[in-house]
């Protein structure tokens, strides 16, 4: 049997174009070689699976590559790109800071950047999760990062920024990566998708890039997943039924009920919602979300800031006509606080039942003062 390699790896980007979401790192990265102004050292920090370290990788090998294409990507045939590609090159060193903590590691890393490259220009050494290095192997490490040698350059990459000392961020250039954006994973996932021969509905796949949350290696660890779940054929029932995830249309009948004569309706279809096994305070905070999404629908002006399916906002848009604005704000304002004062209430379902027939309540005020001044 052949052996199976993830998504993840099998579509990790090679070259600076090929990353995803995050143009204003590889611009600059791109740039600083062209223009031959390459720091000492660099922090790449930001959330997990947004590409830190794969841009490191990428950056290392360009640094090296032999014959850079006209905008600056390294071009995977010369020797240096090959043994990069081969995992072979002498010139490349990474290490993993949370298994690598101790200051007689980072020790023999300082000993080894006395040593020049062989048959390159630089020696590149990148340290994933570096805030795990303890304080003692951040000053052996502060020296060298300080004043290294012209050949060295270092890579720095961390989850959590505010735990490098001060001293070290001073002697790096910082990025920071953004979460990559819902539509562009989507746009990734329909390209592995096609390349895989999988059939896959574009709303299945805009609930594994909000499963994901903005993490690309997430989305594509969820899409392996469902892949095996579905076969080749990826569809949005069963992906909600694999992952656990609330349909949308559930936000939907509820609304069309909280603004209607009668909430029983929505009492009734929140308790199916619990028996699933669905979580309350995932329920009224999606409900939040719902509602804001209904505000943005109601102005074409403010249309673009949905980021879903043409389908999706089109439902909204047709359900934001039937209601009131002021009432959306204030059941937006009930739902937010809701959630917010979630954990701190003792019998939490009623909380949310009260909130929903707040909301409802609302609306039949308003409906009779209306029919008042007539």
């Amino acid at each position: 049997m052949d052996n199976f390699i993830v998504s993840a790896r099998k579509y990790r980007p090679t070259t600076f174009n090929s990353v995803v979401g995050q143009e204003h790192i590889t611009s600059t990265l791109k740039n600083a070689i062209k223009t031959q102004q390459v720091a000492q050292a660099f922090l790449f920090c930001g959330p997990r699976g947004v590409g830190k370290t794969t841009c490191a990788r990428i950056f290392a090998k360009a640094l090296n590559c032999q014959h850079l294409t006209e905008d600056c990507e390294p071009c995977n045939e010369c020797d240096s790109c090959r043994a990069f590609n081969d995992s072979a090159s002498f010139n490349v060193f990474e290490l993993d800071a949370a298994s690598n903590s101790s200051v007689d590691a980072m020790r023999a890393l300082v000993e080894q950047v006395q040593i020049p490259p062989q048959g390159a220009k630089y020696k590149v050494y990148i340290i994933d999760e570096v805030h795990m290095l303890s304080g003692s192997a951040f000053n052996a490490f502060l020296k060298t990062l300080e004043e290294p040698p012209a050949y060295a350059k270092f890579i720095l990459a961390t989850t959590e920024k505010h735990k490098i000392l001060a001293t070290i961020l001073s002697r790096c250039q910082v990025y920071d990566f953004k979460r990559i954006g819902e539509s562009d994973i989507v746009r990734h996932l329909q390209y592995v998708a096609g390349q895989e021969g999988v059939t896959a509905e574009e709303e299945a796949l805009r609930v594994v890039a909000s499963k994901a949350d903005g993490a690309l290696r997430d989305a594509l660890s969820i899409f392996d997943q469902l892949v095996n779940f579905t076969g080749k054929n990826v569809t949005y029932k069963q992906t909600i039924e694999s992952l656990n995830v609330l349909d949308i249309e559930n936000y939907f009948k509820i609304t069309d009920n909280l603004f209607s004569d009668d909430v029983a309706p929505a009492l009734l279809l929140f308790d199916e919602i619990l028996a699933k096994g669905f979580d309350a305070q995932h329920f009224i905070a999606g409900m939040a979300s719902h509602f804001r999404d209904l505000l943005m629908a109601k102005d074409p002006g403010t249309v673009q800031l949905l980021d879903c399916s043409d389908t999706i906002k089109q439902q909204l848009q047709q359900q934001a006509l039937r209601c009131d604005r002021s009432l959306m704000v204030r059941a937006l304002e009930l739902a937010n606080q809701c959630d917010f004062n979630y954990k701190a209430s003792n019998n939490k379902r009623l909380s949310v039942e009260l909130c929903l027939m707040q909301i409802n309540a609302n609306y039949l005020f308003k409906k009779a003062r209306q029919s008042q001044e007539r």
